[in-house]
């Protein structure tokens, strides 16, 4: 499968790491290294002592791999977003991301091997963010009906980029089954807010559809004010 929209994609790398033996043995070299005095009069470190240094190296030379690894991905994700943000998703490809996030397209593929896995993690980081904006406005409103009102209004001012991205990323799910689970997160959560003020399934449906459609017209450009959008999602919420 070509991961690539805009060229031969490139190879991908070697997955294959080093084992556990090969780690500890080149761990264990560098520390005999670094304990063995100029004058070459070696340390004396029993077995035990010996064996928890190497460990103790061996595993704190892993972390660090495994921090760096993340901050790249994480680096990649960003990229991604930026990408959507300006481009679209038909501006996405593994090298423009490998661009934007100024590493070699080679590590765009190690960490996301199709543009599903990268699209995937893109609208996933949205939809997070989205969830974590939506708890701390809501703690600043007088409710989160409130809360979410506000958040649909904010995204026709600076935060429109996004909210674009977000919404290209999840109608794209109805042509790409992978993003699909993502794409829902955001509409669950909707569904929870309209489910603490009420247990009327037809109310809650309500509820998501009206944020769905109000978000639409936000983006379209449309100029919502907060209570006009609050109403709107009280009044789907009024039994059936």
């Amino acid at each position: 499968m070509r991961t690539e929209t805009d060229g031969d994609a490139p190879a991908a790398p070697n997955r294959l790491l080093a084992s556990g033996t090969a780690v500890r043995a080149a761990v264990a070299s560098a520390v005999r290294t670094a304990l063995v005095p100029s004058r070459g009069k070696g340390i004396s470190v029993g077995a035990t002592g010996w064996g928890h240094i190497v460990n103790q190296a061996a595993g704190e030379w892993s972390d660090g791999r495994r921090a760096r690894g993340e901050r790249k991905r994480q680096a990649i994700i960003a990229a991604t977003l930026r990408v959507l943000e300006r481009d679209g998703t038909a501006g996405v490809t593994h090298r423009a991301v490998a661009r934007e996030a100024n590493v070699p397209a080679s590590s765009a593929v190690y960490y996301f091997a199709t543009l599903d896995d990268l699209l995937v993690a893109a609208l996933t980081e949205a939809t997070d963010s989205y969830i974590r904006q939506l708890r701390e406005t809501s703690e600043r409103a007088a409710d989160e009906i409130e809360g979410l009102a506000q958040l649909i209004v904010e995204a026709c001012g600076p935060n429109r980029p996004r909210a674009l991205a977000e919404r290209e990323l999840t109608l794209l799910a109805a042509r790409r089954p992978a993003l699909r689970p993502a794409a829902q997160r955001w509409r669950d959560t909707v569904a929870e807010v309209a489910r603490k003020r009420t247990d009327d399934p037809l109310s809650v449906q309500g509820v998501v559809a009206a944020a769905d459609g109000l978000c639409a017209r936000v983006l379209l450009g449309d100029e919502l004010t907060v209570a006009e959008v609050s109403e709107v999602l009280y009044n789907a919420l009024r039994p059936r």
